[in-house]
Formats: structure tokens, sequence, C-alpha cells
């Protein structure tokens, strides 16, 4: 199985159990590995036999900026969720989604918080 690798996706939201979190917001960054063949596309070079990643970057920047919810890990099932259900031609048999909150509010910790979960397309 081959894999497509996007990084670096960022966006403003308001997801936090904070109050401060969820009306001010903070920055996000998304990084996403996503299973499929890419045989089809290697042979073939048109790019109706791949996934559009642009499509998949644009719908992580709309998710993160519209969802609110308390925790990171309930967004990055909703963007394991979108990057599943796609319905390009090349599909994902599974997706690794790596969430990073870029400045949590947690006094004196000038790092960063992430949390990174992989699911796989259910048979049909």
């Amino acid at each position: 199985m081959d894999t497509l690798n996007l990084t670096g996706i960022r966006a403003y939201g308001y997801v936090g159990a904070l109050p401060e979190e969820q009306t001010l917001g903070q920055w996000f960054e998304v990084d996403l590995t996503l299973w499929l063949d890419l045989a089809p596309a290697g042979a073939s070079d048109r790019l109706d036999d791949t996934y559009d990643y642009v499509a998949i970057v644009q719908a992580v920047q709309t998710l993160i900026r519209t969802i609110r919810c308390q925790l990171i890990e309930t967004l990055a099932a909703e963007i394991a969720q979108r990057v599943l259900a796609s319905d390009q031609v090349a599909k994902v048999a599974q997706v690794r989604v790596r969430l990073t909150k870029l400045t949590p509010p947690i006094p004196d910790f000038a790092g960063r918080v992430a949390v990174e979960i992989t699911r796989s397309r259910q048979p049909v």
C-alpha cells in the first residue's frame, strides 16, 4: 500500500475546554498520512486517478474553522472521518491524523500539545 503525506495544514479554530479557547480561538496544525493505491495515477499521470489533496486540505481547514467542540480528540476524529468518507476515485484505506494545538493556554508551558489517531475504512 502506498502513502500520501500532507503536512503543515494550518487553520485558526475554536476548539478547547477553556472558555477563552471557545471565544478567542487559536492556531491548529494537521499532518495527514493517507494509505491508498497510487499505482493507477503513477501509470496514467492523470489527476483523475489519484487523491485530490487540494480538496482535503481545504476541507480540513474549513472543519477547523467551523467546528465547535472541547477536545482535540473530537476534531481529529472528525478529520479522519472526512478523509475516509471521500468518494474520490483513489479510495483511502487508512488515515493517520496528527492534530497539534500550537499555543495551548497552559501557564509556564511553551510547548505544543498533539494527538495522533489512525482510522481505517470500514469494509462494505
